[in-house]
């Protein structure tokens, strides 16, 4: 019916229909009527719907809404996928943050409808101004980290093994930061934690307020 609709010729939706079918594993479920479908089949055989006709633009509406951890990769790999393959542009509404890492590269930010933000994703973290963290091992127990320049300390654990220094990638960097705490102590390992994308976007909520 669709390939009807989009008159494509009939060995060209065929085919598409093959890959879909493919790709989007849904092979095992095809002749299953759609009220039996669980929500993560029903998705996937709507994408596959949606794609059938190769548009150049795809809009999806909280694509990954209500789907198991294992349904949304799966689903977030295959779009990733199409697009590199096809061009294809994806248009996303969406209140999942995984969605928006994974598969934007251009961010607007809707706030009681005006547009709070539209740029890139880095563009937002350093916008929000929201710090970054890196998390040191170090060979034995230690004081507190305190007074390393342009960081602040937010955490001690395993009686001083590991610290957390807060720091702004505006102001320096991790590399800094991690030879100033290297000339203090001795850094068995290391780990720079990135800030969570709900946690930006919600404080550029409450900037406008």
């Amino acid at each position: 019916m669709l390939g009807a609709l989009h008159r494509l010729p009939d060995a060209g939706w065929r085919a598409r229909r093959d890959e879909l079918v493919d790709r989007l594993e849904l092979g095992a479920f095809l002749g299953t009527p759609v009220r039996q479908l669980s929500l993560g089949q029903r998705m996937r055989g709507e994408v596959a719907a949606a794609l059938l006709h190769s548009p150049r633009l795809v809009v999806l509406d909280e694509p990954t809404i209500g789907l198991d951890v294992l349904s949304k990769e799966r689903l977030r790999v295959f779009l990733r996928e199409e697009r590199a393959a096809r061009g294809t542009t994806l248009l996303l509404t969406t209140h999942d943050m995984g969605d928006v890492e994974r598969l934007c590269d251009r961010v607007l930010v809707v706030h009681h409808g005006r547009v709070e933000y539209d740029g890139s994703l880095p563009g937002l973290v350093a916008r929000v101004g929201v710090d970054r963290v890196l998390v040191v091992d170090l060979a034995e127990p230690s004081p507190p980290l305190e007074g390393i320049a342009g960081t602040r300390l937010v955490g001690i654990e395993a009686q001083g093994l590991r610290q957390r220094l807060a720091f702004s990638p505006q102001r320096t960097t991790a590399a800094a930061v991690l030879q100033a705490v290297s000339e203090r102590v001795e850094v068995r390992d290391l780990t720079v934690e990135e800030p969570q994308v709900e946690d930006v976007v919600r404080r550029l909520y409450l900037s406008g307020r």
